[in-house]
């Protein structure tokens, strides 16, 4: 399915999450944020962890953040978003506010919520907190120097998986798979969505924004300066890595899962490798041990999949 198959919805030209931030060139990040900004409207309060998109977009005494916005530590976003949605419910309770129907988003990277932000999330799904959480996967720790998260993806390169005789392929692990893991909390929605199909991206996060309870949207962020690819290249990355299966883009509501893009065959997975200088170093076999797995999940998530 292409993009200009899915519905339309009307998008703002409204830029809650303004220009003239510090992103590096090409950042696929700072597009994806901004079309979950436009997709979230005005009346959210949104946690950012540290991260790229914190540190790009708030820098003293400017910000691009046009709707309320609060900076917390890494591995805090769950417990933030989670407690300032228990405060407004309570201050309703008492009478002390009207209910505004304001939205509670969280914001982290692969690393804020994969790794460190894991526990912090993990508890605020299971006790049913109503919230949107966002996870922008860029696959490293790009803000403090390219380093290995639970999301790199198995034979990347990064500065703490560096490859060497001992360890050729560099990064030796999978990638983690943490919608799944969201799944696994029962919540009511939880979707992959890519900058690259930019109207399933904004439509999933309305859905998110209106279910009860907690809802996770991962997204894919290509980062040129982590991947070592030229910075024209994030849109093209973020579609490759759909149509060779890499990153399929998919949604479950409340636990049935429905493929966006049912794809009756996939590219290889050396048309998204290729472009990337954190690939470089891979071998044939490594190549078809990739395109192996990448085939059978596929294969995995279409059996899980009711076909619309």
């Amino acid at each position: 399915m292409e993009e200009s198959l899915f519905i339309p919805r009307e998008v703002t030209t409204d830029e809650n999450f303004a220009p003239g931030h510090r992103a590096c060139i090409g950042c696929g990040e700072a597009l994806a944020v901004r079309l979950v900004c436009k997709a979230l409207g005005k009346n959210v309060i949104i946690v950012t962890a540290t991260g790229c998109i914190e540190i790009i977009s708030s820098l003293l005494p400017k910000t691009s953040w046009r709707v309320p916005w609060i900076h917390t530590i890494f591995e805090n976003v769950g417990a933030v978003v989670s407690g300032i949605e228990s405060a407004y419910k309570a201050r309703i309770r008492k009478g002390k506010i009207p209910p505004k129907g304001v939205k509670f988003v969280g914001f982290a990277g692969d690393g804020g919520t994969s790794d460190i932000g894991l526990q912090a999330l993990s508890g605020a799904m299971e006790r049913g907190h109503d919230f949107l959480y966002v996870c922008f996967d860029n696959e490293a720790y790009m803000n403090t120097g390219i380093q290995r998260s639970s999301a790199t993806p198995y034979g990347a390169w990064t500065t703490t998986a560096p490859v060497g005789k001992k360890r050729p392929q560099g990064q030796m692990t999978w990638k983690k798979n943490m919608p799944d893991i969201a799944v696994a909390h029962r919540i009511p929605y939880v979707a992959t969505a890519s900058p690259a199909y930019p109207l399933d991206l904004m439509d999933k996060v309305r859905k998110g924004l209106d279910m009860e309870g907690p809802a996770y949207i991962h997204v894919f962020s290509p980062c040129p300066t982590g991947w070592r690819c030229r910075t024209d290249m994030a849109v093209e990355l973020a579609r490759l890595a759909v149509e060779t299966g890499i990153f399929p883009l998919y949604e479950v509501i409340n636990g049935e899962y429905h493929l966006s893009i049912d794809l009756p065959e996939l590219k290889p997975v050396r048309e998204y490798l290729k472009h990337q200088g954190r690939f470089k170093h891979l071998s044939d076999d490594m190549l078809e041990e990739i395109q192996t797995r990448v085939e059978e999940d596929y294969k995995r998530l279409r059996a899980k999949a009711v076909l619309d």
